[in-house]
């Protein structure tokens, strides 16, 4: 049903310019993703995981087709409407943690509520703990993330994205900075995290691994969506 799409994307096409060279880092990309799934773009470097995933969340616009979120052409926002979407809606994990060494755990996450412009500093404080908590790091909130380990810092991102109740959680390489058995700790803890939340949550990897996690896979190779895995998994009831 129409309704159950979060995001439907249409003939998506973004094109940079070096010089007189043009560059196709997407080339007609189509795809839905359904209300509470949880999908992975799967891909090699190049593909144009990274710019699909800008496009959904609203840090960069396309040249050619359409981002639907909730049947609305996020194209056509407002700048205040683009900035309430990116600040409300959109919850960001990057590979690289981005989380401020110079704050403590807690704080790190309590700047997202922050920018929602909660100006209580105890309910930031609270709903902060709350959502260290569901990521494991209940005791460690009040370390500074050279204190952490680098899957401890990955955490402490995926909280700073999930404690604003974000309609879509995009994820961009979120294990590729961290080793293997650690990589699979942050993917079953997405995984985990998806089922209690039931946020949509959209991640984007070159690593294969993290498919078993999700309920569908689109591959992309060279801004084209090659193929679609369906997990027989369906969590959109």
């Amino acid at each position: 049903m129409v309704n159950d799409i979060m995001v439907k994307i249409t003939n998506l096409v973004r094109s940079f310019e070096f010089g007189e060279t043009e560059v196709l880092a997407l080339n007609g990309v189509d795809m839905e993703v359904y209300k509470g799934e949880f999908v992975v773009v799967l891909g090699p470097s190049g593909a144009g995981k990274t710019t699909l995933l800008n496009m959904i969340g609203g840090i960069d616009l396309p040249s050619e087709g359409e981002v639907l979120v909730g049947e609305r052409n996020i194209a056509n926002y407002t700048t205040s409407e683009m900035n309430t979407y990116r600040r409300n809606e959109v919850g960001w994990v990057f590979q690289f943690f981005n989380i401020v060494a110079s704050l403590r755990a807690w704080e790190n996450v309590g700047l997202a509520l922050e920018f929602q412009g909660i100006k209580d500093k105890h309910e930031v404080q609270r709903k902060s703990f709350e959502v260290l908590e569901k990521v494991g790091l209940e005791g460690k909130e009040y370390r500074f993330p050279a204190q952490l380990s680098g899957g401890e810092q990955q955490r402490v991102a995926i909280a700073r994205a999930l404690v604003k109740k974000p309609r879509i959680l995009v994820a961009d390489e979120p294990t590729g900075n961290l080793d293997f058995v650690t990589g699979q700790s942050i993917a079953e803890l997405l995984r985990e995290l998806h089922e209690k939340e039931k946020t949509t949550l959209i991640v984007v990897s070159h690593d294969i691994s993290i498919t078993q996690y999700a309920d569908r896979v689109f591959h992309l190779r060279m801004g084209k969506i090659e193929k679609i895995d369906e997990n027989p998994t369906d969590n959109r009831t």
